[in-house]
């Protein structure tokens, strides 16, 4: 294991030059203090754990020191925001430090969001709230501990630093991880700027750092972009089948590796509800719980324009028709395993979506009645779950092509079963109410409520002792909690 002074420096995305980055020093907070890391995230950069509870930890990550090889970057980049193009975006309160390899020669970026104001800050202040950091603490790592494909992240800073929002506030930093934090509003960017020159320069410098092996296909850049198509659309299969909703998938928050990334108004399902909007300033709907999946194709379409230097429309089109049937792949598979089910029958589709429309009508806990439909056979489960729906004919009847389902399905014991469901099917999910009560303790200088539900989101798919609270239904205020894009 490594101490802080021993990280190794590789800055690859610096060496792209000014056109890309400006130079910006990080803002120190004012009184810096360690409120929660990820031992998991640590050893993504071969760090001893220990370190984080030492001073020069949150003085590094707060701002005040900064290694002699760190290069701190603020990146250029615009973006389709609500529908709508903005010329230019960039890091309006993150700085990309540096890049760090471990010893299995993985790269990752350190991104130090609140940093302060930089070029790109516009008309904010560059800085991060504590309530804003720590959910996006909380969600980075549950989604990885689901399976999801996500940023990492490192720990959250505090400090005393008064910040104002729709009220006083205290500032704070969070660290996050990621292979690249290049996005489709990078590839925007140089597109409708008329630089050619600058993004011939970005699309190899992503093709030969994270899409290597497209380089050996008869087009590279067609063979990147249709990965990067594929990797996107599991992705979001993987939110709609575990309940997640990001709440802002602008492109400039859409990631060019397929990782969940940017986390602001985000919320997982807690009953059932296609058109859950988490975003209380999103008033259309645009990025409601059933959208994320054809705008995840118009997304993949923004970035299909701005690559058309590259790559001829007919084939650009060609690959995006490929999204939808990548999508559906994913999630089928995703949603079978859910239900239990080891073999894969035509009829599979409509039985996920006969439940699916059993469940809005009811208002059933997404999470916990896939849980719970793994505790034991499928005869007894479905009887136990049937008071939760109103409609219970229907109900019945979906329970019985299930049960019929699960017959043909193979013959395993139900301690088999069990196992299988439960490895995934989560029994704890971060649920806003969850992150809103350690949010008011951290608020008020308690940070092991935080540590607390990391601990437990780390281990999702685990049945932890002591730990029954964090696997309820939430409480009525705990349900329909509005979250906004402010930081």
């Amino acid at each position: 294991m490594k101490a802080l002074d021993e990280l190794t420096f590789d800055n690859r995305f610096a060496r792209l030059g000014d056109a890309f980055s400006t130079h910006v020093l990080p803002e120190p907070l004012d009184e810096p203090r360690l409120v929660v890391a990820s031992n998991a995230a640590m050893a993504l950069l071969d760090l001893d754990p220990a370190v984080a509870e030492t001073p020069v930890f949150a003085e590094l990550f707060g701002g005040h020191k900064l290694w002699a090889e760190a290069e701190p970057r603020a990146m250029v980049y615009s973006g389709h925001q609500f529908g709508g193009y903005t010329p230019q975006l960039g890091d309006g309160r993150g700085l990309l430090l540096g890049e760090v390899y471990n010893q299995a020669g993985e790269h990752w970026d350190l991104h130090l969001k609140g940093a302060g104001m930089t070029p790109y800050s516009r008309m904010g202040d560059g800085r991060a709230v504590l309530r804003s950091s720590i959910r996006e603490f909380l969600a980075s790592e549950a989604l990885h501990a689901l399976g999801i494909p996500s940023s990492r992240a490192l720990c959250v800073i505090g400090s005393s630093t008064p910040v104002w929002r729709e009220k006083q506030e205290r500032g704070a930093m969070v660290l996050r991880l990621a292979p690249s934090h290049v996005r489709f509003g990078h590839f925007e960017y140089f597109y409708y700027t008329k630089k050619p020159e600058q993004q011939a320069e970005l699309a190899e410098h992503v093709l030969n750092l994270h899409y290597p092996e497209c380089r050996e296909q008869p087009e590279p850049y067609l063979a990147m972009f249709r990965e990067i198509v594929e990797r996107n659309a599991e992705m979001i299969a993987k939110w709609q089948a575990y309940g997640f909703c990001h709440g802002v998938m602008n492109t400039d928050n859409m990631s060019i590796l397929g990782i969940t990334f940017d986390f602001g108004p985000f919320a997982f399902l807690d009953d059932f509800d296609a058109h859950f909007i988490c975003n209380h300033s999103d008033h259309e709907g645009r990025y409601s719980f059933s959208n994320q999946v054809p705008i995840g194709q118009w997304n993949l379409s923004a970035l299909a324009q701005a690559l058309t230097p590259f790559i001829s429309v007919d084939a650009l089109k060609e690959a995006l028709g490929l999204y939808l049937p990548f999508y559906q792949a994913h999630y089928l598979d995703l949603m079978r395993r859910r239900l239990g089910l080891t073999t894969a029958e035509d009829d599979d589709q409509k039985l996920v979506e006969g439940l699916l429309k059993l469940m809005q009508n009811s208002g059933v806990d997404y999470t916990l009645f896939f849980r719970r439909l793994g505790d034991e056979s499928a005869e007894l489960a479905v009887t136990r779950l049937r008071d939760d729906f109103v409609d219970l004919a229907g109900f019945d009847a979906w329970a019985q092509l299930y049960k019929d389902r699960v017959a043909r399905d193979g013959d395993y014991s139900e301690e088999q079963r069990r196992e299988r469901m439960h490895a995934a099917n989560p029994l704890y999910i971060l649920r806003n109410y969850l992150a809103q009560n350690a949010i008011a303790a951290a608020e008020a200088g308690d940070y092991s409520e935080v540590r607390r539900l990391h601990e437990v989101l780390s281990k999702p798919f685990e049945e932890q002792a002591g730990m029954e609270q964090y696997a309820q239904r939430p409480p009525d205020w705990g349900k329909h909690l509005e979250i906004s894009c402010s930081s």
